[in-house]
């Protein structure tokens, strides 16, 4: 039996201005349907803990969390050898519900970009308003990174998550990469 491992395998970065990492496994569920129905809600609350997020929001606790894709789509994040429990808690509560819900852990890669200079190098391959002001705590873009699609939020003080797809995670972790290299500081953010 082969050992599953990420994209990467935890391939890391903390030579630059901001650590890059891709962190691994971890278990994420497309949840779409009505994101007002109570069963589409149950669904992604009861399996991670976490509140429903607003629109353009993400809420999440370690690896559990729950991320606003769009008007009718959530990714739902939980512990990847716990999908397949957690897609059958979910398809308890979606019984009576039109819904989709499809395990896609492996079909993408999950970065941690972190450190005081994380907002400047997301803000050199995005085209997100990163300041402070405008991109707070738990705030989430589906948005392009360079020539990949990407998703991030701000998870924690100075640290974003990003997902993109598997066959783009090298690409997208020297872009990163690129991103940090020592000296490369614009100080926009700063003061």
């Amino acid at each position: 039996m082969s050992n599953i491992v990420s994209a990467l395998n935890n391939k890391a970065y903390a030579d630059g201005i901001a650590e890059v990492r891709e962190i691994g496994l971890q278990g994420m569920i497309t949840l779409r349907g009505d994101l007002a129905s109570s069963a589409v809600k149950s669904a992604a609350t009861s399996v991670t803990g976490v509140k429903m997020p607003a629109p353009g929001h993400a809420n999440s606790d370690g690896q559990h969390g729950i991320c606003w894709m769009s008007p009718d789509e959530l990714l739902v994040l939980c512990p990847y050898d716990a999908v397949a429990d957690t897609l059958e808690k979910m398809g308890k509560s979606l019984a009576k519900a039109h819904a989709l819900y499809v395990d896609v852990s492996d079909a993408r890669a999950v970065f941690e970009l972190s450190g005081p200079h994380a907002r400047e190098v997301l803000a050199k391959l995005v085209p997100v308003d990163l300041s402070p002001a405008a991109f707070t705590s738990g705030m989430f873009r589906r948005s392009r990174m360079a020539q990949i699609p990407a998703a991030f939020w701000l998870h924690a003080p100075d640290s974003f998550r990003i997902v993109t797809f598997r066959s783009n995670a090298q690409y997208a972790f020297d872009l990163l990469k690129v991103a940090a290299q020592p000296g490369s500081e614009v100080g926009y953010f700063k003061g």
